[in-house]
């Protein structure tokens, strides 16, 4: 089983940053799911397009998974060289709420203002 939760500190070469509580939320799922997920985030990584991803809003995309009882969600967005991963969570219907959405956005909007360096940019500061 391969489960993928990279860190973007200081020295890492990931390319996934984490916005707000996704980290936090993403570890509280169970194991299957953050397997199949960490498998397509892996996939970003390697420049590659995620097997079930679906574009969910400007520059905002999503990948999910379900168990028996729960949709899993998380909604990233490609920037800058970057991955971020804006919003996580789980719900009981295929439907992504409106408020889940706009906070992925607002996240995404807030990324852009920031505008963090290029990841090989990043590399030769450190």
């Amino acid at each position: 089983m391969y489960i993928l939760f990279p860190v973007t500190s200081k020295g890492s070469k990931s390319r996934i940053k984490w916005e707000g509580d996704s980290l936090k939320e993403i570890r509280s799922w169970p194991e299957d799911v953050r397997s199949n997920l960490g498998l397509e985030l892996h996939r970003l990584e390697n420049y590659e397009a995620p097997l079930d991803a679906k574009a969910v809003g400007k520059g905002v995309s999503e990948l999910r998974d379900q168990d028996k009882d729960s949709w899993y969600r998380i909604l990233y967005a490609l920037y800058s060289g970057w991955i971020y991963v804006l919003h996580c969570f789980k719900k009981k219907t295929r439907k992504i709420p409106k408020r889940d959405r706009q906070l992925a956005e607002e996240r995404f909007q807030t990324v852009k203002e920031r505008g963090d360096a290029h990841p090989s940019e990043e590399d030769r500061s450190a």
